[in-house]
């Protein structure tokens, strides 16, 4: 039953990552684009934590109780993986800082094109401006 479960959550991920690429690749609005990045590094977070994750029951928060050789045995055999809690911490800050950069530069396109439509900033890129000598 938990290996069932444990595909589930694992196709629902890869299902959700490729919704985020999808987001990306095909929708020509930036905002959206930010929104599918957004998912897209959430979705991969979620994977890393998953990998410190022990399916072994019971499981143990990674403090070692004592310093006993029998409780160190029995801590390494139920204690979580703290490392990929720790990079994820770090992952969701920086990628914070990133997405409040990326929505400042999309305020900032829009502010100068009127426009959040990918496309229609390409052709208007393209064109040169007005008053502006070729």
């Amino acid at each position: 039953m938990i290996g069932f479960l444990w595909s589930l959550v694992v196709i629902s991920l890869m299902t959700t990552l490729l919704i985020g690429l999808y987001g990306i690749a095909r929708r020509p609005n930036l905002v959206k684009k930010l929104i599918a990045l957004t998912i897209i590094g959430d979705t991969a977070n979620l994977l890393v934590v998953m990998l410190g994750y022990r399916l072994t029951y019971p499981t143990a928060p990674p403090i070692l109780p004592s310093l006993e050789k029998s409780a160190l045995g029995s801590f390494l055999s139920a204690a979580v993986d703290p490392l990929p809690q720790a990079l994820v911490i770090t992952a969701v800050v920086i990628g914070m800082a990133v997405n409040v950069l990326i929505a400042f530069a999309i305020v900032q396109i829009y502010r100068l094109y009127g426009t959040l439509d990918a496309r229609e900033i390409g052709v208007k890129r393209s064109s040169p401006l007005e008053g502006e000598k070729i």
